[in-house]
């Protein structure tokens, strides 16, 4: 039923079509108010402006790489030397360069003009920068007032008056705005002032609180995107200033930087290559291109935006911020939105058939009094006489009806997702979680899977050298201790050519920090190894110095090794090989013996040196055996059939030395052939491609490169296993926290729909005033949104199978709770409305009015009690972790004082009168009385799931036996 009546409003949670997009947007035919509703969707045609513009700019770049190519070598014999003459302020500054000159030598790549001003060293000078010291940190703000700061262009933020205004949009509050002001006119014209105007003020108040309430709620949700999105554009690279080598923002980076570029990083800017080695860049994101290019002296030309896909180099920044295309390519991408999840989108769908039914009552409402009142009028023969109080009747009337929409209409529930999801990924960022996409915090909660990498996840991410094998010794490393021993037993020939195997062929470095002590930049790996080196007493700065690197291969996950070739102070070269044990053994014929003499290497002895590097590995693979798990090394795996991989993949708990390739396989084939809903870890550059297959891609935030994260809808900034299943925990929450918020709406919408509804055709006149369900649409509309939609997880929630692919969002213990409880509230409020002066004993002049004050105090605490209910769908004890929730708590309390104030204090403006206390504490346990109800409810047994996981687990039990 719920899939046939949402089919337009399905969507892929990652990459949705911009047929789904549309498709839905279409079907979506009564929103109250436009602006708010689809403030955090998408704008498709803003969206398309700016794919427009980014294609402009990708083909001005292109046409830079390859027309100009042509255009420079047809002139290359006639081209003039162009001069570039810096401004009178760049001069003032010390420069000799323009900013726009140097900026437009780049972009257009003019290889020719590069070479006449003298190549990479005179720009150097230009900039007055050394390429081997980096520039000054005096000189940072120079730089920035002449060239620059290295940010695009953003929309301003939202002002809080802003969102008074979106919510003062919704149609139906000005239509009750236009009723107030008349209702103000005819009162005082036949009432007199002041009691003319309580009904239109009050009304108008009603509005105010309304709109501020919305505003300060959405306002507090920008706030939330808006340090999220500060902490996604956290990026930092690696520089030489002041001759030393630092990690900073790419938003410091000035035109003069010397950078240093690695596997994985994003190019922070616009600048020349100096040096390097098989450096590769993507350029895809700015030309379109696919094909990577290399990077060297013939090609020095660097664009911002673009990846660095393999080896590593430095360049010189020339140009930052809005002087590059990447600047103005930033721009564009500010446009359109980011993309609706698919709860949001699936609730848009019930707020749509909810409202259609609400729109039918209000109409019948109004259409069912009218008549009453025409033919009450002509059965007492006053038909033809009309007063202003006639007026004043129908005009309340129709603010009954519209009321009735405000209420029907429940506009809150896709804008409860969004502050249910702002909430919960500013909580991750505080945990060390960055949620890059909205509907990945979604989809989290139904990860049946996760698939994640050993080192630095289910492991810490530091590394040190824990055992060394030497002169055909094993030795347990224990600090400089061990070290000292080990330089007394070992020759100093075998010690020297360790030391420069560890500090000549590296791609890391030791720099001194503030406190001038000792810190090493790099991988985990190589950090090891250097801090190893470092042990021994060694020099990493003299041992560099004395010999000159020639050439570098560096590492990557297919060829699993480095290699360096350097240059001898006595003229000779020597090659540098480190990586996978296995594959740099097989490359070897010789050994250095105990003496550091270069012998053979015979059969014998390297069978003895491959049981040693065994020994090594399955004492550090020893703690990952896990019982009834197979364990499969990645060439195994690749070469499975189909069939095979359908066997045993179920099976599968390890895959051991993979390459990125298998990984990817593995994740489409749990996706495709088990419906799996997959979580993968990632922190490669060649990660990339499994975390964009996988329903959720998680990078690393400490090893990860720039590649990953930009692929992944989740950066765990910590690199901690224990933080992804906070991720889970808080998706699972997001899901169920919705349905909880859908469940207390759907109940108010449909009590309040029905009572007035039959009220107004049995008795002529609606329990519930306009002001009174303005109340009530905010309590179970932003306030309740903020109550149930925020509530924070716990550790029961992991004991619960995820929600699978295609599951009805609103459930059968749902619908139980929400009919069941709807049953009660309508008899109860039945009885009051049609008996209730019998039973109560109420007499006198006020004795309406008391009444409808008693219906209306009883149905508010009827829902007061039942977003308590609401906390949990299917378990008895409602009560768990509620005074750990202090947003619940303080909306409780603030309901039930405001709703005192109400009856007690505004009755004038509210049609309210004061209650004794017989008559509050009636109200109170009328609305007390749900909650024996909804325990009694959940024991009525539902269909249960009996899907299992593809493993052969089954879901764990719900309802009663888990209360």
């Amino acid at each position: 039923m719920e899939k046939h009546l949402l089919k337009d409003f399905e969507l892929d949670p990652k990459n949705p079509s911009v047929e789904a997009l549309q498709r839905w947007r279409s079907a979506v035919t009564l929103v109250k108010n436009r602006r708010r509703r689809f403030r955090m969707v998408a704008d498709l045609d803003k969206r398309s402006q700016a794919e427009q513009i980014k294609q402009g700019i990708k083909e001005k770049i292109r046409i830079a790489l390859y027309v100009q190519k042509a255009a420079l070598q047809f002139i290359d014999g006639m081209a003039l030397k162009v001069e570039y003459k810096p401004s009178e302020e760049a001069r003032e500054a010390g420069f000799g360069i323009h900013p726009d000159d140097i900026a437009s030598i780049v972009r257009s790549h003019d290889y020719k003009n590069l070479n006449n001003i003298g190549g990479v060293e005179a720009i150097a000078r230009k900039l007055t920068v050394s390429v081997d010291g980096g520039v000054s940190e005096e000189s940072i703000n120079r730089r920035q007032q002449i060239y620059g700061v290295n940010r695009y262009t953003e929309k301003p933020s939202r002002t809080f008056l802003m969102f008074v205004w979106d919510a003062m949009q919704d149609l139906t509050l000005i239509i009750l705005m236009v009723c107030a002001i008349v209702s103000i006119g005819v009162g005082i014209a036949t009432e007199g002032w002041p009691k003319g105007t309580y009904d239109g003020v009050g009304i108008i108040l009603s509005i105010f609180l309304v709109v501020i309430v919305t505003a300060v709620s959405d306002y507090k949700q920008s706030l939330q995107f808006r340090d999220l999105d500060k902490e996604k554009k956290k990026i930092f690279v690696q520089v030489i200033r002041d001759g030393k080598r630092q990690k900073i923002s790419i938003y410091d980076i000035v035109v003069g930087d010397i950078v240093h570029l690695s596997t994985g990083d994003q190019v922070p800017a616009d600048g020349i290559y100096i040096s390097g080695y098989f450096l590769l860049i993507d350029e895809s994101s700015l030309s379109g291109e696919s094909e990577p290019v290399n990077a060297n002296e013939e090609k020095p030309f660097l664009l911002s935006g673009t990846k660095v896909q393999d080896g590593q180099g430095v360049m010189l920044v020339t140009a930052v911020g809005m002087r590059t295309e990447w600047g103005k390519l930033m721009e564009t991408l500010n446009e359109g939105g980011d993309d609706e999840t698919p709860l949001q989108v699936k609730l848009n769908g019930v707020a749509t058939i909810i409202g259609k039914i609400g729109l039918a009552f209000a109409v019948l409402t109004f259409l069912v009094l009218t008549i009453r009142f025409m033919v009450e009028k002509a059965l007492n023969g006053e038909f033809g006489s009309w007063s202003s109080k006639d007026a004043m009747k129908l005009l309340d009337y129709f603010a009954i009806a519209v009321t009735i929409i405000v209420v029907a209409v429940p506009e809150g529930l896709p804008l409860a997702v969004t502050l249910s999801l702002a909430f919960a990924m500013k909580k991750l960022m505080n945990d060390r979680a960055l949620v890059r996409h909205l509907s990945a915090c979604e989809t989290m909660g139904s990860a049946s899977c996760i698939c994640t990498d050993k080192t630095g996840t289910l492991t810490t991410n530091r590394m040190v050298v824990n055992k060394i094998w030497i002169c055909d010794k094993a030795t347990q490393m224990k600090g400089n201790e061990t070290a000292d021993e080990l330089k007394t037993k070992i020759s100093e020939g075998v010690v020297s050519i360790l030391l420069q195997a560890i500090f000549q062929n590296t791609s890391a470095e030791v720099v001194k920090d503030k406190d001038g002590n000792n810190t090493t930049l790099g991988t985990p790996t190589e950090s090891a190894l250097l801090e190893f080196g470092l042990l021994f007493g060694a020099d990493f700065d003299a041992q560099r110095r004395a010999y000159k690197i020639l050439q570098v291969e560096p590492f990557n996950s297919v060829r699993k090794k480095m290699s360096v070739l350097v240059g001898l102070p006595d003229g000779g070269v020597q090659a540098f090989c480190k990586g996978a044990s296995e594959i740099v053994l097989k490359m070897c014929d010789k050994i250095i013996d105990c003496n550091g003499e270069v012998v053979d290497l015979p059969e014998d002895r390297a069978n003895n040196v491959s049981d040693v590097i065994n020994g090594f590995a399955s004492e550090a693979l020893r703690t990952l055996c896990l019982a009834g798990g197979v364990a499969i090394e990645g060439p195994d795996f690749r070469d499975l059939s189909p069939e095979q991989m359908k066997d045993i993949i179920p099976r599968i708990q390890v895959m051991a030395r993979s390459l990125p390739l298998d990984k990817h396989k593995l994740v489409t084939n749990l996706r495709n052939m088990f419906g799996e809903v997959v979580a993968v870890t990632g922190d490669g550059t060649n990660d990339a491609p499994a975390l964009h297959e996988a329903d959720i891609g998680l990078a690393m935030g400490i090893a990860g490169t720039e590649v990953a994260k930009e692929k992944a809808d989740v950066v765990i900034m910590d690199d901690n296993f224990t933080t992804i299943i906070n991720v889970a925990k808080w998706g699972r929450a997001v899901y169920i926290n919705i349905q909880k918020f859908v469940q207390f709406q759907l109940t108010v919408n449909v009590v309040a729909l029905i009572i007035n509804f039959f009220s107004a055709c049995i008795t002529g006149s609606a329990p519930l005033t306009a002001v009174q369900l303005l109340w009530v649409n905010l309590i179970m509309d932003t306030l309740g949104a903020l109550a149930l939609a925020t509530e924070p997880p716990n550790d029961g929630l992991l004991q619960r199978p995820p929600v699978g692919r295609g599951t009805s969002f609103i459930t059968k213990p749902m619908w139980r709770n929400i009919i069941g409880q709807s049953i009660y509230q309508l008899i109860v409020l039945a009885i009051l409305n049609f008996d209730g002066k019998r039973l109560l004993r109420i007499s006198g002049s006020d004795a309406t009015e008391v009444l409808n004050t008693l219906i209306f105090n009883s149905f508010v605490f009827c829902q007061v009690f039942n977003e308590i209910n609401s906390r949990d769908i299917e378990k008895i004890n409602i009560f768990r972790g509620m005074f750990d929730s202090w947003i619940f708590l303080l909306i409780i309390f603030a309901t039930v004082v405001f709703q005192v104030v109400i009856v007690e204090f505004l009755g004038a403006f509210a049609s309210t009168v004061p209650l004794n206390w017989q008559m509050w504490l009636l109200s109170v346990l009328i609305g007390a009385v749900s909650m024996p109800i909804a325990a009694i409810l959940k024991c009525i047994p539902v269909e249960k799931d009996t899907s299992k996981h593809h493993d052969g687990y089954e879901p764990l039990p719900s309802g009663p036996e888990l209360a």
